[in-house]
């Protein structure tokens, strides 16, 4: 593989590795911010041992995302410095916002939370994980802000001068058309995951609960977070189906490639005639004549233009289009202007299935926990540890589809990517930092795992009443 290749892999290992964390980060911290607000207003012990549990779940995670975040950014400098200098201008805004903003909120009152136990007024403690959840969400904008301007550049020009792109209008780079319409699809999907954790531990907890006779606190507790999960696994979904909905519109106007390309539709139809979505396709990704085993006629119309006979250009056309308009331009050419199909096509596919089907176990949860009952049949476990890494899997089948359906371009229209690769690095170099990268990775992966798999064995701690703390006495990370 030549340093091109290299270094797209690598930021695809670094990126798709960092964002398993940022959707149980966000989702986690606002479940765990209402169960310390709930246990302030109903003083039920069992929300306070929930909040203090699931901190400690989310605390680890937050630490892990902390570490791969960091090491994420550098490769902006090791291996595309070409892209940093062009994009630096218009990047560094939204970028610098959201360190020295969204994250240093999120650390700091995160610190408040974990040790101001007995310290500060029990009200004011409970906000500090809302102004936590508040951090991440901002953080999310903030990135979110960015990508969208290499989705779509908006607010800027091009200094001829210099060669770079230059902000002319920060309202327009966070008000971007694809941000306001990525922000609450991502969002809510981490509500998706954050519900789908919390349903899967407490249902896993209840289960051995009722066969090892556990007390009656510990059931309810749990059963009411199977069902708090469930619920917010059903909302959320349904808001990530919506704001779906609404971002097919946007790309088929912005991005009309990508969204022809989610579907292998290569061939514009006929005027007067719609354009079908196949559900599932097992030949014709190529070019050739398409094998579909599910369409729905005239889907796809609705989806990419909210009407029933809409038009969804084709691949061919818009490759011909593209081909007369970017293809003289230093920065623009490319050989080819359509993305890998194949990986377009199925990463769409498996991001919706793995948020139907998380939609379909959390309703089935709140089926079988209905009246106390408890599913203990075998067949039920293994949803219960599937489901959560589905939800987060079904994040990282999103961010390819975003990704790579925008290539060749890093900044579309403006930037092709090949062009983007730092000029000094070698394919040595990468292989030398990707291998670091990875072998560093894999040990913090087998870290999380185990903490999360023993402070889940271990299970909400019973409950202490809140006690005032004196003033001499130490900061400590138990709570």
């Amino acid at each position: 593989m030549d340093v091109l290749d290299l270094a797209r892999w690598q930021f695809a290992i670094t990126t798709v590795y960092h964002f398993f964390f940022v959707p149980v980060t966000i989702g986690l911290s606002a479940i765990v911010a209402w169960y310390h607000s709930r246990w302030i207003r109903t003083r039920d012990e069992g929300h306070l041992r929930m909040a203090k549990f699931l901190g400690k779940l989310f605390t680890i995670n937050f630490a892990l995302g902390l570490v791969t975040g960091i090491v994420q950014e550098f490769q902006f400098g090791m291996n595309w410095s070409t892209y940093s200098r062009f994009v630096g201008d218009v990047f560094g805004a939204p970028l610098a916002l959201e360190a020295l903003l969204a994250f240093f909120l999120e650390s700091t009152f995160l610190g408040l939370w974990i040790f101001g136990w007995g310290r500060i007024p029990e009200r004011l403690h409970a906000a500090t994980m809302w102004i936590v959840h508040i951090g991440t969400v901002l953080s999310a904008y903030f990135i979110l802000a960015a990508n969208s301007f290499m989705q779509h550049p908006v607010g800027y020009e091009i200094n001829e001068a210099t060669g770079r792109a230059e902000m002319t209008d920060f309202v327009a780079v966070l008000t971007n058309p694809v941000q306001l319409v990525a922000f609450p699809h991502v969002i809510t999907a981490c509500y998706l995951v954050g519900g789908a954790l919390v349903m899967a531990v407490g249902l896993h907890k209840l289960r051995r609960g009722k066969a090892k006779g556990g007390p009656d606190a510990d059931r309810r507790m749990y059963r009411h977070a199977t069902r708090l999960g469930a619920v917010v696994v059903l909302v959320a979904g349904l808001g990530v189906a919506i704001s779906g909905d609404l971002q097919g519109k946007v790309m088929t106007d912005v991005q009309p490639m990508k969204m022809a390309a989610a579907e292998a539709l290569y061939d514009t139809p006929p005027e007067g005639q719609c354009a079908p979505f196949s559900v599932l396709t097992v030949a014709g990704l190529g070019g050739e004549d398409p094998t579909h085993v599910i369409e729905v006629p005239c889907l796809l119309s609705f989806l990419g233009t909210g009407t029933w006979d809409g038009e969804v250009r084709g691949i061919s056309d818009i490759e011909q289009e593209y081909q007369s308009t970017y293809a003289d331009g230093e920065l623009t050419a490319a050989d080819t202007y359509v993305p890998p199909i194949a990986m377009t096509y199925w990463n769409f596919r498996l991001m919706m299935a793995t948020g139907f089907i998380a939609m379909a176990v959390g309703a089935w949860a709140l089926w079988a926990t209905r009246r106390d009952h408890v599913p203990m049949q075998r067949w039920v476990q293994p949803i219960i540890v599937l489901t959560p890494i589905a939800t987060v899997l079904g994040h990282s089948f999103g961010w390819i589809f975003t990704e790579i359906g925008r290539q060749p371009w890093v900044v579309f229209g403006e930037m092709a990517t090949h062009t983007a690769v730092s000029p000094s690095v070698g394919a040595a170099d990468v292989w030398t930092s990707m291998t670091v990268f990875t072998v560093l990775y894999a040990g913090l992966a087998v870290v999380e795992v185990k903490l999360l798999l023993e402070y889940i064995r271990r299970g909400a701690e019973p409950f202490e009443p809140p006690r005032r703390v004196e003033d001499d006495q130490p900061l400590q990370f138990t709570y």
